[in-house]
């Protein structure tokens, strides 16, 4: 739970559907979650099954069809694009399957560009930004470009960035999707150990089963339906 007694997460009966012509394209359907303070779910799904497009309204990325969504206490179901603006700035990371670096940045540069948009700013974004790539094993690597970096490295520095304004539930997309089975695994290591001493909760979105055992329980999804065990 949230330090106010909230769950992390909170979707109760989510839809949504895309209108296509005169027929309707059902991307999530009915989807019941609750994720506590401190828990780490996979959720796992092939291509197409919905998993992305939980993750986006899970962050205020989209609104849903239909359904309640409630993020760290606050019911967000409602929330006007700039009001989602605002609110996923201070309360929600994400980290992409692709990473999203800015290439002509430096790695400290790249958590730096969340202290022109969030709560910290000038000398306390920039002690906040080393201690993170200190944390990440990356203190030696902060003025390199992304393109200097390894697979794994630049994976730090997404979860750096995701972690600037000590948010209240990161999302993952395919965190390990590039990654080969041993750095994979360091990566998923780093998120639960990362996310643990933080107290964050997380959602990480993933095709590989193997990776599931670092999640504290796993979550399918299947045609926009989702099929779980319950919170702990």
């Amino acid at each position: 739970m949230t330090k106010d007694g909230a769950p992390a997460l909170r979707m109760d009966s989510v839809r949504k559907v895309y209108p296509t012509g005169d027929e309707e394209v059902v991307a999530l359907d009915h989807a019941t979650l609750t994720i506590d303070h401190e828990e780490i779910v996979a959720l796992v799904g092939p291509s197409g099954s919905g998993k992305t497009t939980l993750c986006s309204i899970a962050g205020g990325i989209l609104s849903p069809t239909a359904g309640t969504v409630v993020v760290a206490g606050a019911d967000i179901t409602g929330y006007s694009a700039r009001r989602l603006t605002d609110f996923r700035r201070e309360h929600v990371g994400f980290v992409f399957q692709t990473v999203n670096l800015v290439p002509f940045l430096t790695a400290r540069e790249n958590l730096l560009v969340v202290d022109e948009i969030g709560r910290r700013t000038g000398a306390p974004a920039r002690k906040r930004a080393d201690q993170l790539l200190e944390e990440l094993g990356l203190a030696g690597r902060g003025r390199h470009l992304p393109a200097t970096l390894s697979g794994g490295q630049r994976q730090r520095v997404a979860i750096g960035r995701a972690l600037m304004n000590d948010p209240d539930l990161v999302l993952f997309d395919e965190p390990t999707s590039a990654l080969d089975t041993q750095l994979g695994e360091q990566v998923m290591e780093l998120i639960r150990d990362e996310m643990n001493s933080r107290g964050i909760a997380a959602v990480v979105v993933t095709h590989d089963e193997r990776m599931t055992h670092y999640a504290d329980r796993t979550v399918h999804i299947t045609d926009g339906v989702l099929e779980g065990s319950p919170p702990r």
